[in-house]
């Protein structure tokens, strides 16, 4: 009883209204932004929440993944970076509060939507409907979580961080493709999610959050970015709209370690241009434009969450201003400018004059101080710079071994059909790889010694072996099914056709996105001989087996496995081999800065560091040559083609290796490369701020920072004045004060960072000399 009256005490009380969030009697908004603890490890958490919490948030947001979670029915794991329950509270500690998305679908481009592959083969199931399977699965997982976290005391009406939990997902845009059983089921997630009593509950937390999006890293696409400008723009609109909670997603994206990316064709990265990037760095200018977004609205938090009346006015031309005001006379307003090309001057009487640019929003403190506006970005940019290391991890020396595919390519599995089975369900996700095997009697070679073999498969890659020999490789373009074909030569008597199916994610999206097919489900597979004489093996005894030797003998690990030997005649490495395994040891680079290892020149598969898996690599799939720019124009409504990068170029390089995975002595790498490619090139490096930039208007903060204990080294640029152009390309404009570069010299030179008030006195600019739009451009290096 003491116990539970200790709890009580410490009690939060969380409600809200169409003004705000409301914590134990205190009117709130809030800044909350997505961080997914697997997509971490749980030596970055304390770093990345404390940045969000730097960054001016106030809760972080996270999925709960099932999948990761009960991997085998019944069988849990909580261990490691799915340690949700360290997670929150590590939030707690840092005086941050908690959204919980129990979902338990996630959707998230993550592998099958975050639900477990084994839920496909329950007899009678339907996924995300009125189905007495599923829901039983569902709550018994969802009340699993629950009290986990209760357990943990992580609720706030028990003292906890979370103040909200979300119950299912993304369901409202699918759900009339299930029609009056889609209607049920929502209603009775609802019920369920009530009956947990968690004290207080969300079952459309989207009611109360803007997600600001920016599009995922598909395979097929260029890099998206989304400007510091237009993000905030799209911030402040919504709460100059009466917005009470917004939620970015992704804060912080990090990477799809494993084979958790979903599909098909989602990259091992998941950087989403977020504040934070992949590897815990700052994403400026957007992480520090941000911050001063959230301080200026938090000024005005009293006022907008007691406003007794709100008014829009309509001043032509694009301009809206809305003015909140409370029972005490004070003021906030937002001054908006939604055209997209034309900026304007507005004049407010007794309340100033503003300049403001096109596609943006000014904050009013008061109504008559500009505190903010979202085009104007003060904020530092940081260009990141990979650095190659000075020790043993350039210059590879490597093993490799062969995929053992003796029993397959003699046709032998374990499992047989008289049909052509779905992947999914013969795998259960334990691997992308299947293989399809059977024979055929040829006493005929005139007619079939120069035969096409054709494949229908639903994807998403397959390989195919005649009589042990290799006839090649062929995938879908979009992931979807498509038809191998390729010319064969059989002989008379018994061939042995041995096909491997990949998968590269299961679909993770969309209405009855659980029946999409993978594999050669279905078929047909024929044999198309001379004079199109055709033979269809769709229902020939086909023998099945389920993964790679290599898996199952675990040639990735660190330990060595008894009967496995791997080649070791560095100079005879092969190179275009598919279905080779490579192993190499390095030493870590030194430092501290995020650790990346380049790929180019390998061609597609698996990597793994010391036993860890850093996910899915594919580099030699190359983005589209068009659709980027030198030149980035924010305004207008955002799409995922705006301000493209890496047209032409790989569509992931670069992967992640958290500094956690690896040893202060030597490491190990090991590679699947299920295509074929070339390791000579591969490489670890860092990644750091190479040259930093800031563009400051007169009045406001120049903040500098480099990362890891790195010092300002040289001021290859400083104006102060009405400079031109951008980062990497300042010049000089029609005047400067002559002391520019001497001023930012003494206040930055030989500092980790510096910052000052950008204002005339301090340049020594007389008094009378003006200029609208008067700013500091400086660019330096670390």
């Amino acid at each position: 009883m003491s116990i539970i009256m200790l709890h009580s005490c410490f009690a939060i009380e969380v409600s809200y209204d169409s003004k705000a969030l409301i914590i134990n009697g205190e009117r709130r908004l809030i800044f909350s932004g997505a961080i997914h603890y697997p997509r971490s490890t749980v030596e970055m958490w304390p770093d990345l929440i404390q940045k969000a919490k730097d960054g001016g948030l106030d809760a972080i947001e996270t999925y709960i993944f099932w999948d990761r979670h009960e991997p085998v029915q019944r069988e849990y794991n909580f261990s490691g970076n799915l340690d949700f329950v360290k997670f929150f509270k590590l939030i707690q500690e840092a005086g941050l509060y908690a959204i919980m998305r129990i979902g338990p679908y996630a959707c998230a481009e993550w592998n099958y939507g975050g639900i477990p592959v084994w839920l496909h083969n329950i007899p009678g199931i339907e996924l995300r409907t009125d189905n007495m399977v599923y829901k039983n699965e569902m709550q018994i997982f969802t009340t699993k979580i629950v009290n986990v976290a209760k357990e943990a005391n992580l609720f706030a009406s028990q003292g906890g961080p979370i103040l909200l939990a979300q119950i299912e997902n993304e369901y409202g845009d699918i759900m009339w493709n299930y029609k009056d059983a889609g209607k049920t089921y929502v209603k009775w997630c609802a019920q369920m999610a009530l009956a947990q009593n968690i004290g207080f509950h969300g079952s459309c937390v989207s009611n109360l959050m803007l997600l600001n999006l920016s599009s995922i890293l598909a395979m097929d696409t260029i890099v998206p970015h989304r400007s510091a400008e237009d993000s905030a723009f799209s911030v402040a609109r919504f709460f100059q709209n009466g917005g009470v909670l917004n939620n970015y997603y992704m804060y912080h994206g990090g990477t799809n370690f494993g084979r958790t990316a979903g599909g098909p064709y989602i990259t091992t990265s998941y950087d989403y241009d977020a504040p934070i990037d992949e590897y815990g760095n700052l994403n400026q200018p957007k992480w520090g434009h941000l911050k001063q977004l959230h301080a200026a609205i938090k000024l005005g938090e009293n006022v907008l969450t007691n406003y007794t009346s709100i008014n829009d006015k309509d001043l032509g031309n694009g301009i809206t201003l809305t003015t909140y005001s409370n029972s005490n006379g004070a003021r906030f307003c937002f001054l908006s400018n939604n055209d997209t090309s034309k900026d304007a001057n507005v004049d407010l009487q007794n309340d100033g004059k503003y300049f403001i640019p096109a596609w943006s929003v000014t904050i009013l403190n008061g109504c008559n101080k500009e505190i903010f506006n979202t085009a104007k970005v003060n904020s530092q940019t940081s260009i990141m710079v990979k650095r190659s290391g000075d020790n043993s991890s350039n210059g590879l020396t490597w093993k490799w071994k062969m995929e053992p595919k003796k029993d397959t390519l003699n046709g032998k599995g374990n499992i047989k059909a008289h049909e052509l089975l779905e992947q999914k369900e013969l795998t259960l996700d334990a691997s992308d790889y299947l293989w399809y095997m059977t024979s055929v009697d040829i006493n005929d070679t005139s007619i079939w010694s120069n035969a096409t073999l054709s494949v229908n498969t639903m994807g998403h890659t397959l390989h195919g072996y005649v009589n042990r020999k290799y006839i090649g490789y062929q995938f879908s373009q979009w992931g979807n099914k498509f038809t191998y074909e390729t010319k064969v030569s059989l002989k008379n008597g018994t061939n042995i056709i041995t096909l491997l199916s990949a998968t590269v994610g299961l679909a993770n999206y969309g209405a009855w996105f659980d029946e999409i097919k993978t594999g050669i489900s279905g078929g047909t597979v024929q044999l198309i001989g001379k004079n199109n004489v055709t033979m269809d093996l769709s229902t020939n005894l086909w023998s099945y087996k389920v993964g790679l030797n290599g898996e199952r003998k675990r040639l990735y690990d660190l330990q060595s496995h008894v009967g496995v030997s791997w080649n070791t005649n560095s100079p005879n490495i092969p190179i275009g081999k598919p279905m080779t395994w490579y192993k190499a040891e390095f030493k870590a680079p030194v430092g501290t800065n995020p650790i990346v290892v380049d790929f180019q020149g390998l061609g597609k598969g698996h990597a793994w560091v010391n036993g860890h898996s850093i996910g899915r690599y594919w580099p030699s799939w190359v983005t589209t040559t068009n659709g980027c720019s030198d030149t980035c124009n924010y305004r207008g409504k955002y799409v995922k083609e705006k301000c493209n990068t890496n047209c032409g170029g790989p569509s992931q390089r670069w992967y992640h290796v958290p500094r956690s995975f690896l040893n202060d002595n030597m490491n190990t790498l090991v590679l699947f490369e299920e295509i074929g490619g070339n390791p000579q090139n591969v490489q670890f490096q860092t990644v750091t701020i190479g040259t930093i930039c800031a563009n400051v208007y007169e009045g406001s903060q120049l903040e500098l920072s480099c990362q890891n204990g790195q010092v300002i080294s040289q001021i290859q640029f400083a104006s102060f004045g009405n400079p031109q152009g951008q980062c990497g390309s300042f010049k000089k404009g029609s005047w400067e004060a002559t002391d520019s570069q001497s001023v930012v010299e003494a206040a930055c030179i030989g500092k980790t960072n510096c910052g000052f008030i950008v204002t005339k006195e301090m340049f020594s600019v007389p008094f009378g000399v003006t200029n609208s739009t008067t700013r500091l451009a400086v660019q330096v290096t670390c």
